[in-house]
């Protein structure tokens, strides 16, 4: 399946900014799931681009800007090869019985970043939440049963402010983005003794019998990916209940979110200077390359 994208994001400001460097996190790693066939970045006001590779091995474009200007186009387009998914099966590891994970010493090593917990829970309400989630389990998978609780429980909102709210912020409110709701599924599997990482990318439209997309197509997405024995980093979206889906559209990894914000940056200007922005995303089918 070959799909093209097209990423476009608009900053508008009362008048004329000096940027400092920003950092684009567009282009995804190739990997046997996911082919980049081809990528192009287009930047107004023009940009000398940089490219390197993070400390999660995410390419990222660095961009620099000779001159001021009152707005900042970034537009990205991509052509990708998505292939299946690389767990077909319905099952597993480990099962909702499994009272620990045997992560062996050496993955141990590399997931320790991604074990740590990274959000603050100074009266154990996280820790609450998991207990009577768990008191409710009567079978199946511990982690595709906590997204569909997640899916379940939560109201999706669109919220356009930059930034991830606080796992206990969302289950406040009992509503969040999908950037909400991944943070949350991972530090609540983080607590049940998991590695997990924050993903960005894109999800696109199924096909019309399978098309009830919760979160925005139009929009960035973001999930969860967690490390499980014999299974490797399994992909886990609880905004749409997926698990290991094709529809997701994989870009960049971290261990907290806002190490994969897709564009990031600072101006100079004066107090009240931003005036907001956009952010659209298309991405078609291509039938043919050529």
């Amino acid at each position: 399946m070959y799909l093209r994208i097209r990423h476009a994001t608009t900053y508008r400001y009362a008048e004329p900014v000096v940027f400092g460097p920003h950092r684009l996190m567009l282009r995804p790693r190739d990997s046997f799931d996911l082919r980049v066939i081809d990528t192009a970045i287009a930047i107004s006001p023009p940009a000398a681009l940089r490219w390197m590779h993070d400390a999660y091995g995410n390419p990222v474009a660095m961009a620099s800007f000779a001159g001021p200007s009152d707005t900042l186009d970034v537009v990205s387009e991509l052509v990708v090869q998505r292939f299946g998914s690389a767990l077909p099966r319905s099952r597993l590891e480990p099962d909702i019985d499994s009272s620990d994970i045997n992560y062996t010493p050496a993955e141990r090593a590399v997931l320790q970043p991604y074990l740590d917990l990274a959000a603050a829970d100074p009266d154990g309400a996280l820790d609450a939440w998991l207990q009577a989630f768990r008191t409710r389990l009567n079978g199946g998978h511990l982690l595709r049963a906590l997204a569909h609780e997640i899916n379940a429980s939560l109201s999706y909102a669109v919220r356009f402010d930059e930034g991830t709210q606080h796992p206990l912020d969302t289950l406040q409110a009992g509503a969040g983005s999908c950037r909400d709701y991944a943070w949350l599924f991972i530090e609540l599997a983080r607590r049940l003794g998991f590695a997990a990482r924050f993903v960005t990318g894109y999800i696109h439209d199924r096909s019309p019998q399978g098309g009830a997309m919760t979160s925005v197509a139009g929009l960035t997405h973001a999930w969860a990916d967690v490390f499980i024995p014999n299974d490797g980093w399994v992909e886990f979206d609880p905004t749409n209940d997926l698990v290991a889906d094709r529809q997701l559209l994989r870009v960049a990894v971290a261990r907290v979110p806002e190490d994969a914000s897709p564009v990031s940056g600072s101006y100079v200007g004066p107090t009240g200077a931003f005036l907001g922005l956009s952010v659209g995303v298309e991405i078609t089918p291509v039938d043919k390359l050529g």
